[in-house]
């Protein structure tokens, strides 16, 4: 082949393979141009899901959020509120008696362990103390000078018949048997409340500490040969359980809705299956500063003593029955601190409402306000709506 046609052959293929890269280019160019140009024609004809008009929200006819949204009129019911309320078991404080110890001294026995039932007036523990050893010398001194100032006056009055004593002399003999007589009622009656024997020997002469009331001990805080140098420090503590009592905690929201004798139902972790009933013995006059709810108790009697101080309850308390409004648990939203519902104002327009749920007993709820009877409400899908 002539070397000139060689080149022209050489020279054709070479335009028509770059035809053919130009001509993909432009294709490529013209496919991906085109192709944004139908998305964006799609997006421009698509309907928005919903816009904002103030406060309030509008689903445009078109918008995929119509099929997925349900609206229904808020009913009223019939409903007899509850307050379900946490609670726990406590002694009674009229029945529980905290031991201080009356003077300080050394525990030479302790009769008592941690838990022991113990009956009124039983010895508790028996302590050597120096304070009583110098209330007993006391009282020895007063009690001594006051028989010397009976035969004093004694003699006084005789010399006095005889014409042998002054009157001045016989009235100082009656002053002092008198002062004698008070320091020694004032010696007896220290000893008296400390609660020894004012003629005990002096071997027998220990500070004995009995319990003021029947029941058990909760705490104690003493051994034998423990030091009391400070009688203001609780050295055991006992608990009459035969009654117990059950506090709940009650929102201060809520106060107004219990009184005392209203009904009330305590089930306990302890015992599941035991449901007791009772009646409120008294609401606190007083909000707790740091919950900011109010104590109810409930008096049960516990002879069995199944009821302990500390166990863990909820106490349950019906309401008045009433008219209330019920909705679907779906139709609520939960937003940080506060509870809402999608309201429909106008078709296809709605607005956000702030409830006050009062019951929910399955996948219903009890509102107390915020709602009234006949609101259309969203109660499938409002979580779409909520932004």
């Amino acid at each position: 082949m002539p070397i000139h046609d060689h080149q022209a052959s050489s020279r054709g293929r070479a335009f028509l393979w770059g035809g053919i890269g130009l001509g993909v280019l432009f294709a490529a160019a013209l496919f991906t141009h085109g192709f944004g140009l139908l998305r964006e024609a799609a997006k421009s004809e698509a309907p928005e899901l919903m816009t904002r008009q103030g406060n309030r929200i509008l689903v445009p006819e078109g918008s995929a959020l119509r099929d997925r949204l349900s609206v229904m009129q808020a009913p009223a019911q019939p409903v007899t509120p509850k307050l379900v309320l946490p609670a726990v078991v406590e002694s009674d404080p009229a029945r529980t008696a905290t031991i201080f110890p009356l003077l300080g001294g050394r525990v030479r026995e302790l009769k008592v362990a941690l838990g022991e039932r113990v009956a009124r007036g039983q010895v508790l523990a028996v302590i050597e103390s120096p304070d009583l050893a110098q209330a007993y010398d006391d009282n020895d001194k007063a009690a001594d000078a006051l028989r010397l100032a009976d035969k004093i006056l004694a003699r006084q009055q005789g010399q006095s018949k005889l014409g042998t004593a002054s009157d001045q002399d016989l009235d100082q003999a009656r002053s002092n048997a008198a002062q004698a007589l008070a320091e020694h009622l004032r010696t007896e009656a220290r000893l008296k409340t400390l609660g020894v024997d004012a003629d005990a020997k002096p071997s027998t002469r220990l500070l004995t500490v009995t319990a003021p009331v029947s029941g058990s001990v909760t705490t104690l805080s003493i051994t034998p040969g423990t030091i009391i140098n400070d009688t203001g420090q609780p050295i055991m503590t006992i608990a009459d359980l035969s009654v117990i009592w059950v506090t709940a905690m009650l929102p201060e929201k809520d106060v107004a809705a219990v009184s005392k004798d209203q009904d009330a139902e305590v089930s306990l972790v302890a015992y599941p299956e035991r449901i007791l009933h009772g009646k409120v013995l008294f609401v606190s006059d007083v909000i707790e500063p740091d919950s900011r709810r109010d104590k109810l108790r409930i008096a049960f009697a516990n002879a069995d003593r199944a009821l302990k101080p500390n166990m863990f309850a909820t106490v349950t308390l019906a309401g008045t029955s009433g008219e209330r409004i019920v909705l679907p648990s779906s139709a609520l939203l939960m937003n940080n601190d506060r509870t809402s519902v999608f309201i429909a104002v106008e078709p296809w327009t709605f607005e956000r409402r702030n409830v006050d749920p009062e019951l929910q007993e399955g996948t219903s709820v009890v509102i107390r306000s915020g709602v009234k009877a006949g609101d259309q409400v969203v109660v499938k899908g409002a979580i779409l709506l909520n932004d």
